[in-house]
């Protein structure tokens, strides 16, 4: 859901928050076998993971891995973080190696910006991490809380693109201006003293106010980068949209294309993409064939290893 501070005027570099979800996650099984054999979505970039666990950590890779589910790549939802994850944590599992999340993170160079990923699949719920300083191998965590159970996340997909990852994600942050520290400090302190106290009492509106104030700070600043707030023209669209007809909490996810707000519950949450796509039909808009919608409400735990005997 957005940085705080990427210039590190304080001495630590980025700070985010963010949530975790339910309905788009990452899923596999993994059992002993004679050769290693890797099937399903992601299925190159589980190899890849695989490669430097089994490497890093000393074991074979002598299994089968069947992945059931993966979150999609490059759309800002953390899809590398969390296939690092649940590969290192099954092979914990398998060879009993006695790791933690935080370990397996550190392994994977995961964690070298936003520590939201590996927040959530520690804890799930909603994360503030405190950024990376001289000392940080994962950035800490600094809050944690659940989210409402009603609460629901509208994401909104951009069928044809992927934001900036990569070589490219890196020479982006190297070429952004430096943000100004006075709103480094006005994010934190609406964070704080607004954002985080709604969440606690259920205040959905205070708590989307902020969210979409951090969003726009932050947009703004990586506008240069992406072409200006939002990534996608027509995520642009559907997200304006959206914030007009009351729903919270409006921005991108990390550097895109995907779109996410926030309503009070799952009625609304149907009710406004039925409409959304309604609108866009009415005014025979190209966007609702680029677009792509998921509902999604909190998971307020973390990842989940259960072991066949």
């Amino acid at each position: 859901m957005g940085f705080f501070d990427l210039s590190g005027s304080l001495g630590r570099h980025f700070g985010s928050i963010g949530i975790a979800l339910n309905e788009i996650s990452t899923r596999l099984l993994v059992t002993r076998a004679d050769s290693c054999t890797i099937t399903g979505p992601s299925s190159p970039r589980a190899k890849q993971c695989l490669i430097q666990l089994c490497h890093a950590l000393n074991v074979s890779d002598h299994l089968n891995i069947t992945i059931e589910a993966a979150i999609p790549e490059h759309v800002g939802l953390g899809s590398g973080t969390q296939m690092s994850l649940a590969i290192g944590s099954a092979l914990n599992a398998i060879y009993g190696l006695g790791l933690s999340v935080r370990d397996i993170a550190a392994v994977t160079e995961r964690g070298l910006r936003s520590g939201i990923g590996i927040g959530i699949f520690e804890q799930g719920g909603l994360v503030v991490d405190g950024g990376r300083g001289e000392k940080t191998i994962t950035p800490p965590v600094l809050v944690h809380l659940n989210i409402p159970e009603d609460w629901r996340f509208i994401l909104v997909f951009d069928k044809r693109g992927q934001g900036l990852h990569g070589l490219q994600e890196i020479q982006a942050f190297n070429q952004l201006p430096p943000f100004p520290q006075q709103e480094a400090a006005r994010l934190c302190y609406l964070l704080l003293m607004q954002g985080l106290p709604a969440v606690a009492e259920d205040d959905l509106p205070r708590f989307g106010d902020v969210i979409t104030q951090l969003q726009r700070s932050v947009g703004e600043h990586f506008a240069s980068a992406q072409g200006g707030v939002f990534t996608s023209p027509e995520v642009t669209a559907a997200m304006q949209w959206l914030g007009e007809q009351g729903a919270v909490a409006i921005g991108q996810t990390s550097w895109g294309p995907t779109g996410f707000c926030a309503v009070a519950n799952p009625e609304t949450a149907e009710t406004l993409i039925r409409e959304l796509q309604q609108h866009f039909e009415a005014q025979k808009s190209a966007h609702v064939n680029k677009l792509s919608f998921v509902i999604a409400s909190a998971r307020n735990s973390g990842g989940y290893v259960h072991i066949h005997t």
